[in-house]
C-alpha cells in the first residue's frame, strides 16, 4: 500500500472519529403540558425587575430557585434573570444538582447566559420571547440560543421556545 493512501485513511479516520464524537447541540424541543404553568411562574419573576426578565429553574419537577433581572439594583451587568436563578440553585444544591435540570426564562437568553446555562449542564431550555422579538424593544446580541448551542459540540441542550411569548413581550410596555 502506498504511503499518501495509508496518510490520507488516517486522516480520514480521525476526522471521522472527531465528528462522531460531536453528537451535542441544540434538539428542538416540544412544548410540555406543564411549561405553560412554569412559564407564567418565570414571567411573574420578570415583573418584579426593573428590566422585565425572569427565570425559575425546576427538576423532577420541582421549583427549587428564580431569579429576575438585577442589573441597576446590584450594579451587575452579569446580574441577568437566569444568572440570578443558577447562582440562588447553585447556593443551594451544588453543580451537580444541575444536571439535566430545566430552565424557564421570559425571554431567549443572551449569549452570555447561554453559555452558562451550557456550562451548568442544564438540560433543556424553554423560553417565551424570541431574540427577535425581544430585538424590537431592547438592543440584543443576535445570536439565538441554538447558535450559541450548535457551537458547544460537548453538551446537548434540548430547547422550546415561544411559550407564552406575547405575555413577556406585554411586560415591555
Amino acid at each position: 500500500m502506498h504511503r499518501r493512501t495509508l496518510i490520507k485513511g488516517g486522516v480520514t479516520l480521525i476526522a471521522a472519529t472527531i465528528a462522531g464524537a460531536r453528537d451535542g447541540g441544540a434538539r428542538p424541543a416540544p412544548v410540555l403540558p406543564g411549561d405553560e404553568g412554569l412559564m407564567q411562574v418565570a414571567i411573574d419573576e420578570a415583573a418584579k425587575a426593573e428590566f422585565p426578565f425572569g427565570a425559575v429553574i425546576v427538576k423532577n419537577g420541582e421549583l427549587l430557585a428564580q431569579g429576575h433581572n438585577r442589573t441597576r439594583i446590584d450594579r451587575d451587568p452579569t446580574a441577568h434573570g437566569e444568572m440570578v436563578a443558577i447562582r440562588t440553585f447553585l447556593a443551594s444544591y451544588g453543580p451537580e444538582a444541575l444536571k439535566g435540570a430545566t430552565l424557564y426564562t421570559s425571554g431567549e437568553p443572551c449569549c452570555m447566559c447561554m453559555g452558562a446555562i451550557i456550562w451548568c449542564g442544564i438540560g433543556r431550555l424553554v423560553y417565551a420571547a424570541s431574540i427577535d422579538q425581544l430585538a424590537t424593544k431592547i438592543d440584543q446580541i443576535m445570536l439565538s440560543s441554538e447558535d450559541v448551542a450548535s457551537k458547544a459540540p460537548f453538551a446537548t441542550i434540548d430547547i422550546a421556545g415561544g411559550v407564552l411569548a406575547d405575555k413577556a413581550m406585554g411586560l415591555f410596555n
